[in-house]
């Protein structure tokens, strides 16, 4: 059995990343010169306490304009399966949206080798050991409200790949903190949305290429073994938890296919992008790695996504 999963973890992992199971994980205990003349941190990397027993980490990144006297938005901005913080920086381009929107960004770090998190049957050995992800946001949202002006009805979630997934499970847990999600690149393991539970309609932004490969847009069995269900149907489901309209008002520009779900309750829109043609990307940003493919630049994820979390706070 231990055999028959390092062997579907690996291809799992080898198809995600450029990195490979069989090599030994980057680590960034420190920024990298380059890393850090794009990281304008007020804080490099802060350690919680344990949570679970682990250590947990993350990125913190602070906009010039914060005033500590005055309640702050937060974007929590969740990395891909083998990827880190840093990446998650480099790809989005979250670090200048933040000082010119004037919001917290932070940037956690998943535990283990394979850097996953555990959005319930994926991903990785975050799933397979049942990590505490959910008790780690909770705890990090806690210890950053101790130090930070938070506002605690504008807390937002994003996420790429396997950050996505997790993404999505915080909605179906913590929606009784997280304000708005925007996941990029990934859906939700069949079993994980049939329990998903959602506290409260929760609204989301979701972004999707028609020809990523990991995360297949259309759904199916990954090299991993996991069951990821279609774009479609993970945009139904929150249609209809959110009470929203079966019809979309659709627009198409260029390769781009908007769909806006509204009115729904408590103003919990759904708003999908869908890139004709788009790869395993973040849409604006930089690329994952040579073998994921070129993101799409007509429009950017993460001022679409800012500026749909700006008009979707906790009611």
């Amino acid at each position: 059995m231990k055999a028959r999963f390092g062997v579907i973890l690996f291809s799992f992992c080898v198809f995600l990343t450029a990195l490979t199971c069989g090599k030994t994980p980057v680590t960034h205990p420190s920024p990298s010169p380059e890393i850090a003349s794009a990281l304008p941190l007020v804080g490099d990397s802060k350690h919680l306490p344990t949570v679970a027993g682990l250590e947990r980490s993350y990125v913190l990144h602070i906009p010039p304009t914060y005033e500590p006297s005055r309640s702050t938005a937060i974007v929590l901005a969740f990395h891909g399966i083998t990827l880190d913080a840093y990446e998650m920086v480099r790809i989005s381009g979250f670090n200048a949206q933040s000082d010119a929107s004037g919001f917290i960004v932070v940037y956690p770090n998943a535990y283990g080798k394979q850097r996953a998190w555990n959005g319930g049957h994926c991903c990785g050995e975050a799933a397979r050991d049942n990590i505490d992800d959910i008790g780690f946001v909770r705890a990090l949202i806690e210890e950053l409200d101790t130090t930070l002006n938070l506002d605690r009805h504008r807390i937002y979630a994003t996420g790429f790949s396997n950050g996505a997934i997790l993404v999505y499970r915080l909605a179906c847990e913590m929606a009784d903190q997280i304000a708005a999600i925007g996941p990029v690149s990934a859906t939700q393991e069949l079993e994980d949305i049939q329990a998903c539970q959602p506290s409260r309609p929760l609204p989301l932004i979701h972004f999707h290429g028609t020809d990523d490969e990991p995360n297949p847009y259309n759904g199916g069995v990954s090299p991993g073994g996991v069951q990821f269900i279609a774009v479609d149907e993970q945009i139904a489901f929150w249609t209809a938890a959110n009470g929203c309209p079966l019809e979309a008002e659709q627009t198409v520009t260029g390769s781009i296919i908007h769909d806006s779900y509204s009115p729904c309750r408590d103003d919990a829109s759904v708003e999908l992008y869908t890139i004709t043609g788009g790869k395993h990307a973040w849409p604006g940003g930089e690329a994952v790695n040579q073998r994921m493919g070129e993101p799409n630049m007509e429009i950017s994820a993460t001022s679409l996504i800012w500026e749909f979390f700006l008009a979707h706070p906790m009611p």
